[in-house]
């Protein structure tokens, strides 16, 4: 199994976040453009707004900061965990097969790589 593949500790997907320092950018990292996702998969949810003030992106996946989550595995021990976090808060999650016309991707190593970064979250009640 590669790095890539090899499983993580599962998080819960309102850990860490990203809110932007003044005169920062919005976008703490971006997707490859190279990078060819098709045939992985994501976590569609139910429409899902951002929690960043002002920002008015709606998600219908599980996203960080506004980028598709992917996995090699529709049974990837990590978007199971994912998939559970977002039931948890009530996105109802469903597998899919990640396709490009659904909106700018990175893998979820890489996700992790980068620090987990997030727009932001929402506030706990």
């Amino acid at each position: 199994m590669s790095e890539e593949q090899r499983p993580k500790p599962g998080i819960g997907i309102a850990e860490p976040y990203f809110i932007p320092a003044p005169g920062r950018s919005e976008q703490p990292w971006a997707a490859d453009p190279d990078a060819d996702y098709s045939g992985w998969f994501c976590i569609r949810t139910d429409p899902w707004p951002c929690p960043a003030e002002g920002c008015d992106y709606v998600a219908q996946y599980l996203t960080a900061a506004h980028l598709i989550i992917v996995w090699p595995e529709i049974d990837d021990l990590n978007l199971l965990r994912q998939a559970a976090a977002a039931r948890e808060v009530g996105r109802n999650p469903r597998p899919t097969e990640y396709e490009a016309t659904m909106g700018p991707a990175c893998s979820y190593y890489q996700w992790e790589a980068a620090g987990r970064p997030v727009h932001a979250v929402r506030a706990k009640s």
